[in-house]
C-alpha cells in the first residue's frame, strides 16, 4: 500500500539516502558519470521545504520510497549546500510556484510515485492561489514530467559542479 504525508524533520536523513540513492542510479543513460557526480552540487536535501510543509515522504509499506514536494519560495532547485538559493516568498498572482526534489528510490519506479507527488504538490500550491507552477528538471525526469503535462520552457547548464550539468525549466498551468 502506497501513502503520502508531510515530511517532518525527523525524516531527513532518510530523505537524504533516498535522494543518494537515486542520484546514483537513476540518472544513468541521461548522463555521464561525471555528470551525475557534478549534479550532487545542484541537488539534495533543502530543510526549507520540510519547514514550510511543502514537502512529501511516499513510503509503501512504512518504508520510504518516494519524496517530493513544492514550495512558494523564489529557490528553483538545489540543497542546503547549493548555490543561489532564494528564500523570497513568491506572489500567487504573478509568479509560478516551484516543484522541488523528486526523488524516487530505484526499486520502486513506474509506480505512480511520482505522479502522485506532483498531484499533491499541484493540489497545494492551487489551493494557496498558485495560477502556475515550474521546476528545474533532470534529463532523467523530462519523461515522466512531459507526461504529466507539463512543457519545456527552457534548455540550459547548471554549472554548479565541476561539469556542467543539462536541465529544462518546465513549468504547467494549475487551472
Amino acid at each position: 500500500m502506497i501513502s503520502i504525508r508531510l515530511a517532518v524533520p525527523d525524516d531527513a536523513g532518510a530523505i537524504a539516502q533516498l535522494m543518494e540513492l537515486a542520484i546514483a542510479e537513476l540518472q544513468k543513460g541521461f548522463l555521464t558519470p561525471e555528470q551525475i557526480e557534478s549534479s550532487r552540487a545542484g541537488m539534495g536535501l533543502d530543510l526549507q521545504l520540510i519547514d514550510d510543509g511543502t514537502y512529501f515522504c511516499v513510503e509503501e509499506d512504512g518504508a520510504l520510497v518516494g519524496c517530493g514536494g513544492w514550495s512558494r519560495r523564489a529557490t528553483l532547485y538545489g540543497g542546503n549546500h547549493s548555490a543561489g538559493r532564494d528564500p523570497r516568498l513568491l506572489d500567487p498572482a504573478s509568479e509560478r510556484a516551484r516543484i522541488r526534489a523528486m526523488y524516487t528510490h530505484p526499486g520502486h519506479t513506474r509506480k505512480g510515485i511520482g505522479r502522485l507527488i506532483l498531484d499533491t504538490a499541484e493540489n497545494a500550491a492551487r489551493a494557496e492561489g498558485f495560477k502556475a507552477i515550474e521546476m528545474a528538471a533532470t534529463m532523467s525526469g523530462k519523461p515522466l514530467y512531459t507526461a504529466c503535462g507539463y512543457r519545456i520552457e527552457s534548455e540550459w547548464f547548471d554549472e554548479n559542479g565541476a561539469v556542467p550539468v543539462p536541465l529544462a525549466t518546465m513549468w504547467k498551468p494549475l487551472d
